[in-house]
């Protein structure tokens, strides 16, 4: 298959006003007739912009949080969106993924009045190495499914389990025919994050995550999305992944997820 080919494929193709059927390379690091839930994620995004589409200017996502409520098949969703909270200045949207008539995933997007502080803007936060500066890693070594077999990660050898930096593009559009923001493209992203720097072997242990939490200072620009990522095992099966967004200018935010701690089921026998 030639690069010009990939790039034309994509993780969704839209069946509705408000639906989407995945693609193979929408397909789960855990299990493979599920979704991986980052492109998901970024999915969720794009429906948000089309609720949005036609309307004036002035606010910008600055939090979207993700609960997952339950096993994410592989097959066609419905997105549907509402304005939970309006307001000028204010808005808070809410956006529910429903496969098979049970909703899986319920987000909530906070959206927040854009005005010019480029006199006071700053953080302590270092940009990362620029990602043609860290080496090519093959993350489908490590994990199975079609989504990683997507995404091309450049990678900092970890010095330690559970802590690295990275960064991440894919070759694939979000949904066929369709442009996406580069916030869409670059939310579709962030959910790796809890592969890049894993604390134990993922086939001794598993450890999904049922959230994801982004928060955003700024706008972020594609086509990589850098990750600076922390993971954290506790002793009661509990573990957080942490993780600083960037992209090619900066940092842009921070996102965590909760994870649930476990040994991999062993065989009979």
């Amino acid at each position: 298959m030639t690069t010009s080919t990939i790039e034309r494929e994509s993780y969704y193709h839209r069946t509705g006003e408000h639906t989407f059927k995945p693609t193979a390379h929408a397909g789960g690091a855990w299990s493979v007739d599920e979704q991986h839930f980052s492109p998901l994620a970024g999915l969720v995004v794009h429906a948000l912009d089309q609720h949005l589409a036609g309307r004036a200017g002035g606010l910008a996502l600055s939090r979207i949080s993700y609960d997952i409520l339950g096993r994410i098949a592989l097959d066609e969703c419905e997105i549907t969106v509402e304005t939970v909270r309006p307001g000028r200045t204010i808005e808070l949207l809410e956006a529910t993924v429903t496969i098979g008539g049970r909703a899986v995933v319920r987000a909530r997007a906070w959206l927040l009045a854009t005005l010019d502080t480029s006199a006071v803007a700053d953080s302590p936060r270092e940009p990362l190495p620029a990602p043609d500066s860290l080496p090519l890693w093959t993350m489908g070594e490590a994990w199975d499914g079609g989504y990683i077999a997507s995404i091309d990660v450049r990678r900092m050898p970890p010095a330690r389990r559970g802590r690295t930096t990275a960064w991440l593009t894919s070759r694939v559009d979000l949904v066929a025919g369709e442009p996406s923001s580069p916030l869409a493209t670059f939310v579709a992203l962030v959910d790796t994050a809890n592969g890049i720097a894993p604390q134990q072997d993922p086939t001794e242990w598993m450890f999904p995550n049922v959230d994801l939490t982004i928060h955003l200072h700024r706008a972020p620009t594609g086509p990589w999305t850098g990750l600076d990522t922390t993971v954290t095992f506790g002793p009661t099966g509990q573990g957080l992944t942490s993780t600083v967004l960037h992209d090619v200018n900066g940092p842009v935010g921070q996102a965590e997820q909760i994870l649930t701690v476990r040994p991999q089921p062993r065989p009979l026998g």
